[in-house]
Order: C-alpha cells, then sequence, then structure tokens
C-alpha cells in the first residue's frame, strides 16, 4: 500500500509522458519500471565504481600517510577505467570440485540484494521505485540474503579457508544482524511505522523527521532520530560495520588469516562482482543509515539526492577510516561482542524506546 500522496518514480516518469499511471497499459507500466529501476541502478553503481577502485585507495592513502594512485588521468581517475579493464579481462578460473551451480550462483546473490534493497530507499527529489507499508521489513530481509551467498562461495569453492570465510561471514552476520533489526525496531516505535516514506509524508520513518527538534537562535535542529536516540543510532553504525565486514569486523576475509575467506577462489569477474556488491553493501548501509537516523535526503537549501549521497558518502568515509584506524578482533572476542554485548545493548534500548515512547503517549 502506498501512502496517499506519496509517488513513485514509474508513477513520475508516466506522468512525464503525458500519461495517467491509473490507466496506463500493464506492458507500458512494466516498461517504465524497468527504466526507472535502471536509474536507480546506475545511480548506485555509478558510487560504487568511483569508490571501489579510486576513492577507496586516495582515503586510506590519506589515512595512512602514503601516495595513491596518481598516474592515469587527472589526480589519477582514469584508474577507475584500467583496474575495470583489467579485473574483466583476467581468466576466469574455476577450482577443481568446485560445486559450479553454487560457485557461479554466489556473486549474482551477494550483489544482487544489495540493489534489490535500494527498490525502497527514498533518495530524495522523487527518487523512490516503491514505498510499501512493510519498506523497513523488506530492506532488512532482502540485504540478509547476502549471508546465503557468502556461505554459497565458501561452500562450493572446495578449499578450506574459503569454507572457514563462509562460516565465518555466517556467524557474524546472525550475531549482529539481530542488534541491528533491533535498533532498527526502536526507531520503528518512535515513527509508529515500517513505511520509510519521503519528506512529503508525515506519517512514515523519513516523515516524522521532519519537524524541529529545538531551535537556538535562527539555527533549527530537525527531529532525526540520530538526535532523538544517539545511543541507537551508534549502536546501529557499529552494527553496520559489522554487517559490511569493514574493521574491526573484517573477519570472513581476514587476508592475514584464512587468505581472502569466501572469494579466495574467485577470479575475473566473479571477483569484481564481489567487490561490487561488498560496496553495494556499504552504501545500502550507508542509506538505511541516513533514512533511519538522519532524516533520510532531508536537508536545507540543496536537493534530497544531494543530501542523500552526502549522507551515504559520509557513511562510506566512516567505514574506511575504521579500515585504517581500527585493529581487527579476533573470531571468538568478535562474537562475544556481538552475543554478549551488542545484543544485550540493543534489547535495552528497545525496552527503554518502548517505555518512553508508552509514557509519552
Amino acid at each position: 500500500m502506498i501512502v496517499p500522496g506519496a509517488m513513485s518514480l514509474t508513477d513520475r516518469f508516466l506522468e512525464l509522458l503525458g500519461l495517467d499511471p491509473s490507466t496506463a497499459g500493464p506492458l507500458l507500466v512494466f516498461g517504465v519500471s524497468i527504466l526507472a529501476a535502471g536509474l536507480v541502478g546506475s545511480f548506485v553503481l555509478l558510487n560504487t565504481a568511483f569508490a571501489g577502485p579510486y576513492a577507496k585507495r586516495k582515503i586510506t592513502a590519506s589515512f595512512t600517510d602514503r601516495i595513491s594512485v596518481n598516474r592515469i588521468g587527472p589526480a589519477g581517475i582514469g584508474t577507475i577505467v584500467v583496474d575495470s579493464v583489467r579485473l574483466l579481462s583476467k581468466e576466469l578460473i574455476i577450482p577443481e570440485d568446485a560445486d559450479r551451480p553454487a560457485y557461479d550462483l554466489a556473486p549474482i546473490v551477494l550483489a544482487g540484494s544489495a540493489l534489490l534493497a535500494f527498490a525502497v530507499i527514498p533518495m530524495g527529489s522523487g527518487i523512490q521505485l516503491a514505498d510499501p507499508e512493510i519498506g523497513l521489513a523488506y530492506v532488512f530481509a532482502i540485504a540478509s540474503i547476502a549471508s546465503l551467498g557468502l556461505l554459497m562461495a565458501g561452500y562450493a569453492s572446495n578449499n578450506k579457508y574459503s569454507f572457514l570465510g563462509g562460516l565465518r561471514a555466517v556467524a557474524q552476520n546472525i550475531a549482529y544482524e539481530i542488534p541491528l533489526v533491533l535498533t532498527g525496531a526502536s526507531v520503528v516505535i518512535f515513527a509508529g511505522t515500517l513505511q520509510l516514506g519521503n519528506v512529503t509524508t508525515p506519517d512514515t520513518i523519513v516523515g516524522a523527521q521532519q519537524a524541529t527538534l529545538f531551535t537556538i537562535g535562527s539555527i533549527s535542529i530537525p527531529s532525526w532520530f540520530g538526535f532523538i536516540n544517539p545511543f541507537a543510532f551508534a549502536l546501529f553504525m557499529a552494527a553496520n560495520l559489522a554487517e559490511v565486514g569493514r574493521n574491526p569486523f573484517d573477519i570472513p576475509e581476514a587476508p592475514t588469516e584464512i587468505v581472502a575467506g569466501y572469494q579466495t577462489e574467485y577470479s575475473s569477474v566473479y571477483f569484481v562482482l564481489f567487490y561490487l556488491g561488498e560496496f553495494i553493501h556499504i552504501f545500502l548501509g550507508g542509506a538505511i543509515i541516513a533514512t533511519l537516523f538522519l532524516g533520510g535526503p532531508a536537508g536545507p537549501v540543496l536537493p534530497g539526492i544531494v543530501w542523500f549521497t552526502i549522507k551515504i558518502w559520509g557513511v562510506f568515509l566512516l567505514t574506511q577510516w575504521a579500515r585504517s584506524a581500527v585493529p581487527r578482533v579476533r573470531i571468538d572476542q568478535l562474537i562475544q561482542i556481538g552475543w554478549k554485548g551488542m545484543l544485550v545493548l540493543s534489547l535495552a534500548n528497545l525496552l527503554l524506546t518502548a517505555v518512553i515512547v508508552g509514557v509519552i503517549a
């Protein structure tokens, strides 16, 4: 169900074509929906293409006082194209006795699950493919499919290091997805809905954050849930680091322990898909954080899509800082932090939020 007054990107395209969305034929609607999905996918892939081969290196070099790529094109920007051609042109080597169906599907599952989750994310400026009532539940459900892809890759590679990496990935994701969902549930309690919405639909998660929390002089502080419940915001940020496999939680692919974990036996286009999926999930984490705690695409002066991009890149910068500055924990420490620390804290936050909202109500 769509909130009255809300309009999907497909409907907007149909209106631009001079057509009534309620009377357009199913084939036309399907075609326009594919076009809209292609636009959203292109936006995500463009950010990922810039972040993976280029921005990641430049940011890490700045943190570690090193010289990064700077030879190909202005400031080394041509590295994006060169690395893409180099990786895609390499030979695809399949391990002996690999389980081919699972081996072939694993990188597609990893990258595809993150892309599908963007279908309900409000990006601002009218860019949102759909806005179902269970939007947040859909995002968590579809994003968690990535764990299946990591397990498939580890099992199908016929390599003990890959298998260990796959098992670690599943153990880590289960340990941190529960605190992630529980912390997200505290936002649902505040907003009273699972619907993500947008800045023009008040009875949704994004719409509920558009009011003014308080004013300091001429500056109005918005009622973003990151300001209302900073403890939940910090918990979600930490759990998100574990979900996207960044330090101190990069256990599934720890190169000093298990070579490269679940992706050890992958090369060429399959490796590119794994690499792509990893960064799409980082930006998906940023999109969820922006939607739940930072007012979605809301912001002064600039268009919503610009603010949305700034927010997801802010989360990306945080993950790269953690990758450069925070040491990796051991697998036993990781599990203890998840089950004995994050889970208890997220449950306490959920209970406290319920009590506060109940008293106020």
